[in-house]
């Protein structure tokens, strides 16, 4: 590929997950009642939903040789995707009918929106299917640690 394609993919990637973080953090403090307005599980609960990402990154960078920045790029689409469906429970009205649903539902559907998003990325870079379960795994690993260690369900 190209230095300038290159750039050019490396910078959306970095612009997508940059306003993906951005916006999870603000997801998280709007839901700061659920966290019992404790800073450091926010910082937790974000630092989690992005080392999910930073570990497909750093995989990619070490190993997808040619297509790392295509691939990068396009799960950098997806991170942003699903933050931006967390954005309707910021809204007051919405988070005021159903405070515990609304900020359950939206992550639902961001995961669920994401999963499809990142297999498609996988398939559209004609990489190996064990991305996509690589990806799934640290998503597991990801949900059970905000659950076990962020809000202590189990």
């Amino acid at each position: 590929m190209a230095i300038h394609q290159n750039n050019r993919l490396i910078g959306k990637a970095v612009i997508y997950f940059a306003l993906s973080a951005a916006i999870t953090w603000y997801f998280i403090y709007c839901g700061a009642s659920l966290y019992h307005f404790d800073m450091q599980k926010m910082l937790l609960s974000c630092s989690i939903a992005g080392a999910k990402w930073g570990i497909q990154i750093l995989a990619a960078l070490m190993m997808l040789k040619d297509k790392r920045w295509l691939f990068i790029n396009r799960i950098g689409f997806t991170c942003y995707v699903g933050s931006c469906v967390l954005l309707p429970f910021c809204f007051g009205p919405l988070r005021n009918i159903l405070p515990g649903n609304a900020f359950l539902l939206s992550l639902i559907a961001a995961v669920l929106l994401m999963i499809v998003l990142y297999y498609r990325s996988v398939r559209y870079c004609e990489i190996s299917i064990i991305w996509f379960f690589s990806w799934l795994a640290c998503l597991a690993t990801a949900i059970t640690l905000q659950l076990t260690v962020v809000f202590h369900v189990f």
